[in-house]
């Protein structure tokens, strides 16, 4: 796939995030043509994008890549919170998996002990039909 601009590097500043989704659905819209899908996928990287800023630790990175019939985002922290004593694997504690689960054709997360990154990919040529 190739990417659609420079990866984005932040940390986790909540208005970094806004700041982040907006980009991700700018570069989206250069392949993708429906409003509707669009909007779908902001709302998926603001959830990915919030889960790294919650649970995750060091710089995160968004990246937005297609092949001109789908596109992908990927979102990647250093890993698990180092305030978390247990060392637990992230789970979703919101709705965002959900979300993520139900608007993207496909989506994974991988994580290990240095990094966490939760991928999801759409479409990108055709708009979803409506469900009945």
């Amino acid at each position: 796939m190739e990417r659609l601009g420079e990866p984005l590097g932040f940390t986790a500043d909540p208005g970094e995030g806004r700041r982040a989704r907006r980009t991700v659905r700018e570069r989206a819209a250069k392949v993708v043509g429906d409003a509707s899908l669009l909007d779908d996928v902001e709302l998926m990287s603001a959830e990915a994008i919030a889960n790294a800023i919650l649970h995750g630790s060091g710089l995160i990175r968004v990246t937005v890549a297609t092949d001109g019939r789908r596109l992908r985002v990927e979102v990647a922290d250093d890993g698990p919170a180092r305030t978390d004593v247990h060392r637990r694997r992230r789970i979703d504690h919101g709705r965002g998996l959900t979300v993520i689960d139900a608007l993207a054709e496909e989506w994974g997360l991988e994580q290990t002990t240095r990094r966490t990154q939760l991928w999801f990919e759409v479409d990108a040529a055709g708009a979803r039909l409506a469900e009945i």
